[in-house]
């Protein structure tokens, strides 16, 4: 099976190339998304079976900042992608991945695949508009998730009031590697089995000396503060 996978510089894309072995992850000079030609050649060269988009723009406040950016990679970068899928005409199989943000997590917790997305910000708007180009193309499978990397905490701090069921990248990649030997199609979450506080995730992930930050002391652009995902579709993950 040939796997091709865009992102692979990313914490995900780390984790997906230990996973699928002898995968193919382009450099962003061998596969720029945002330029039609380039996602041509690297995919019509390679024809893969199954290609796991997890190149984006992820920054919420560059993407509030610099939004004609973040809907050229996140949006127009996707719909580039499908193009070239489509171009070659093999039936390989997409992954798409998404995110927890695209719901507006306010008075609710544990979101299912069946619940109304209402993204909050610049980000998870176009990661939203993500998923309705990939619905374009049938064969393919829409992954809302929420996680970190193993390792230092990036951030001095981390939200005591801001939750999500969490796993670490590597867990995710894992869940990935299981829905496409299954190829599911639709939206699937791939989601821990408790739910925490990202300050606790922090801790989780190796860091020791993370202070605390609440939204009261926040000042940017609006987030999601609950974004705790439930799954009809497929299994929940021990966060490891």
């Amino acid at each position: 099976m040939k796997v091709l996978i865009t992102g692979g510089s990313g914490a995900l894309g780390k984790s997906l190339k230990a996973v699928f072995k002898g995968a193919s992850c382009p450099t962003h000079n061998e596969l720029d998304i945002t330029n039609q030609k380039s996602v041509n050649n690297a995919i019509l060269d390679y024809k893969p079976d199954v290609l796991i988009h997890a190149a984006a723009l992820v920054g919420i406040r560059e993407c509030e900042e610099d939004k004609k950016k973040a809907w050229l990679v996140n949006v127009e970068g996707t719909q580039k992608i499908v193009n070239a899928l489509k171009k070659i005409n093999n039936n390989c199989y997409l992954v798409y991945m998404s995110t927890a943000c695209v719901f507006a997590g306010e008075n609710k917790k544990f979101y299912t695949e069946d619940d109304l997305p209402a993204p909050k910000n610049y980000y998870s708007l176009t990661k939203l508009c993500g998923e309705i180009v990939v619905r374009q193309y049938e064969n393919a499978c829409i992954i809302r998730t929420n996680f970190a990397p193993k390792g230092q905490w990036k951030y001095p701090k981390a939200f005591t009031d801001r939750f999500g069921t969490y796993l670490f990248a590597d867990n995710v990649a894992k869940g990935i590697l299981e829905v496409c030997q299954k190829k599911k199609r639709g939206i699937i979450h791939i989601v821990g089995d408790k739910r925490m506080s990202m300050h606790e995730l922090a801790l989780l992930s190796g860091s020791k000396n993370v202070g605390n930050i609440t939204l009261d002391d926040y000042n940017g652009p609006p987030l999601t503060v609950d974004m705790s995902l439930s799954a009809k579709r497929w299994r929940k993950y021990k966060i490891e």
